[in-house]
């Protein structure tokens, strides 16, 4: 029988997605195969991944609950059907894609096994309940460690057709050096206050490090952009909260650096190959760690600690990570 590979992953963040790539690519390596994905279309999967060689087939799922529960397993169903995949990959410990495997009757149904999984995975290779307290991308580590799947290079990385993406996006392309800011978080309590990031820009500013700089945040907070621009009454900001993930991409692929909340496009810009600032305070740096972004954290920062108050966001100032950046900027030259 001919193996052909399909990998589930539920979360909807895009962050947690691009996490996940390592050991995506890892599981294609294994069987040196491209692999169909399966996941949620708030990810924007398509878009971002549609240069990466190791995948072939994007399918999207909702992963609803409720009365769309038995829905969403009827259209995995088709989807399992229609491919006759041999392998069934699911990377958390959701029930409803290996349920629908089972009805399917895929031979090999390999997840976490954490909880009720486990009933309908074909396999007694699986994690403790203990390691539900493992993030996410060292659940999906030690998965991979307990089938024999050799984890290569652990950083995510994005492979952009960035010419693709200027054409499209040309009302973004200007002349003169830019940075980008990423200004919103999915949690209130990650995001540092517009006011510091004017100041900061201002800093920055006197240095000449730029001539514009992209604000990025989704639409849903295009107020937090707009009242940067109204605080700082400078015209060297780029509003991008209008634009699509094709235009935060071409913003990021065009900025000599980024500097942000905790948040997709923190992730999404690293994952790129772009210097990337991260403005950790309220939440862990230990979840990130197999990334290439550079932490900037406030004087009495605890790791593993979650603090739910975006006041405590003060507590790293404008000085602090203005100097950060000077730092490692005057190392690189």
């Amino acid at each position: 029988m001919n193996k052909k590979i399909c990998i589930v992953y539920t979360h909807h963040k895009l962050g947690d997605l691009i996490w996940q790539l390592p050991y995506i690519k890892a599981i294609s390596d294994h069987f040196n195969l491209s692999v169909d994905l399966i996941l949620r279309e708030k990810t924007q999967a398509k878009k971002i991944l549609k240069n990466e060689k190791y995948i072939n087939n994007i399918n999207y799922n909702n992963f609803r609950k409720g009365i769309y529960y038995w829905i969403d397993v009827w259209k995995l169903i088709k989807i399992y059907n229609k491919n006759k995949y041999s392998h069934v990959y699911i990377l958390d410990k959701v029930n409803k894609p290996a349920i629908a495997a089972k009805i399917s009757g895929i031979k090999n149904i390999i997840g976490p096994g954490i909880g009720n999984q486990k009933k309908y995975l074909t396999t007694d290779i699986v994690l403790n309940d203990d390691d539900w307290n493992l993030n996410y991308s060292e659940q999906s580590k030690k998965l991979l460690r307990l089938h024999k799947i050799n984890l290569g290079d652990p950083y995510p990385k994005l492979n952009i057709n960035i010419n693709e993406f200027n054409k499209n996006n040309a009302d973004l392309l200007y002349n003169g050096k830019k940075i980008a800011f990423g200004v919103d978080s999915f949690e209130d309590y990650k995001m540092w206050y517009e006011e510091d990031f004017v100041k900061l820009a201002e800093l920055l500013h006197h240095k000449k490090f730029f001539n514009y700089i992209y604000l990025i945040c989704g639409p849903d907070k295009s107020y937090i952009a707009k009242k940067i621009i109204a605080i700082s009454q400078k015209d060297y900001f780029i509003d991008c909260s209008n634009k699509d993930l094709t235009g935060v991409i071409t913003a990021l692929k065009n900025s000599n650096f980024f500097v942000g909340n905790n948040s997709g496009p923190l992730n999404l810009s690293a994952a790129l190959g772009i210097t990337s600032y991260g403005l950790i305070v309220n939440d862990a740096i230990s979840e990130l760690k197999y990334s290439k972004i550079q932490f900037i954290t406030p004087k009495n920062y605890k790791d593993n600690t979650w603090i739910r108050d975006r006041k405590n966001m003060k507590t790293l100032t404008t000085k602090k990570v203005f100097k950060k950046i000077i730092e490692r900027i005057s190392n690189e030259s």
